[in-house]
């Protein structure tokens, strides 16, 4: 039964997924400083976990450079970027419990679990208020199977901007082009956007004139029903206002968007998606959820029949099927690099400036406790982290570690991310950044 509680809830829901942001009011004017460096930064989750076998060169067990190593078969598309890599082994995230997605903890480097509000601000949203400003400072995307993507277009596990504000990742990429570039385009795309636009602006007026006559608690909770259009709105008249800049970086419409043979379809559009609202200035931070977080997915388009949970009970080393996968990922990243390095900044390219972080949302596998959490850097942040390199990290140092160094590179004074003193003394026997992996 549809009460007015009910669809309250309901309008202010889809106000933020709309959006792809949490329910609070966000940051949508750009702002820029010439002595500011544009720096920018890229998370990449795989779910089912990230085995070091995958990744660490046979015969390396200590921390040194890369330089005359070879990298293990699933991450081989990365060889040419080999000198910008940094693969570092032996962090933990036993608090997190990470058995089959740490969901919102991987980021946040707190307790998750399935169905667990976030505790606590993500890393990712923390950066994307510490890097200089854009119209849409946090874009989410998410990848998984198509029937996944179609009934369930957006999707909160991975992202948050505070305790109980989780943040959407965008799957379907018709609706995340008609967002950032209907405008621009031309055709029912067009329509679709100039119609929804029109819808917004009149529920936005409307919900204001509503919401005055409404109780306290009703108010507050249709106060962030208006403020979900406002957000709306507010970026759409932004965007077109830079519709000439946006022009030149939009990707092309194709069949893959209306008519996908595979999921990978859309992961790719996607990608094409994330990679050009960061060329394009849009966005400084993206993450990309590839499994959403979650224990499912699919990878049909690379010949892979078998599909969600039971990927995560093969042993990834040496298995063709995670081979498959992880040559994806790491052809995914080699375009990133490649598209940001097309795009002069400063006395160099965009690629100079960012960082990409590669992990999984649980650890190592898995059905895992989270003991070894394995990572990948590729790029410097601004000459910010040590490339080239492994580091094997023999200590107890929680990836809340990792997210401290993430920030202290980012310019902000933080000696813990998200863990007390308390939870400190159990989990880490260490304090502030990583220094292995700063310059």
């Amino acid at each position: 039964m549809l009460t007015r509680r009910t669809i309250l809830q309901a309008a202010a829901t889809s106000a933020g997924v709309a959006l792809g942001l949490p329910l609070t009011a966000q940051r949508l004017v750009a702002s820029s400083s010439e002595s500011t460096t544009p720096k920018r930064i890229i998370f990449f989750m795989q779910n089912q976990g990230f085995d070091p076998a995958t990744c660490i060169p046979k015969g390396i067990h200590n921390s040194g450079s890369l330089a005359n190593a070879e990298l293990p078969e699933p991450i081989s598309p990365l060889e040419p970027y080999k000198d910008r890599l940094h693969i570092i082994n032996g962090l933990h995230g036993l608090h997190t419990s990470p058995s089959h997605s740490a969901f919102f903890g991987a980021l946040g480097g707190y307790r998750g679990g399935d169905g667990v509000p976030p505790s606590a601000a993500t890393i990712d949203y923390e950066l994307s208020k510490a890097l200089p400003q854009t119209l849409l400072p946090h874009l989410c995307i998410g990848m998984d199977s198509i029937e996944n993507m179609t009934s369930k277009p957006t999707l909160a596990t991975l992202s948050a901007s505070g305790a109980g504000q989780p943040i959407f990742m965008h799957s379907n990429p018709n609706h995340l082009y008609q967002m950032l570039y209907g405008s621009i385009s031309t055709g029912d795309i067009r329509l679709q956007h100039e119609a929804r636009s029109n819808v917004f602006n009149e529920i936005e007026g409307l919900a204001a004139a509503k919401g005055q006559s409404l109780p306290a608690g009703d108010g507050q909770r249709y106060r962030q029903f208006v403020d979900g259009f406002q957000d709306i709105n507010g970026l759409r008249e932004r965007l077109d206002k830079v519709s000439g800049h946006l022009q030149k970086f939009a990707p092309e419409v194709d069949e893959r968007y209306t008519q996908p043979e595979f999921e990978t379809d859309w992961h790719d559009v996607l990608l094409d998606l994330g990679i050009s609202a960061l060329t394009s200035g849009i966005t400084n931070t993206l993450t990309i959820g590839s499994g959403r977080g979650e224990i499912f997915g699919a990878w049909k388009g690379l010949g892979i029949e078998q599909q969600g949970h039971n990927l995560g009970h093969m042993k990834q080393p040496d298995n063709p099927i995670w081979i498959k996968i992880r040559q994806y990922n790491s052809r995914m990243l080699v375009k990133i690099i490649e598209s940001l390095e097309s795009v002069p900044e400063g006395s160099g390219s965009m690629m100079d400036n960012t960082l990409i972080v590669y992990t999984s949302n649980n650890a190592d596998s898995q059905h895992t406790r989270g003991t070894n959490w394995p990572v990948m850097l590729l790029g410097s942040f601004d000459g910010a982290f040590k490339t080239g390199c492994f580091t094997q990290i023999d200590g107890n140092r929680p990836i809340n570690a990792l997210h401290t160094t993430l920030l202290r590179a980012a310019g902000v004074t933080c000696d813990r991310f998200n863990m007390d003193d308390k939870l400190a003394q159990k989990f880490d026997d260490g304090n502030g950044p990583l220094k292995e992996l700063l310059v």
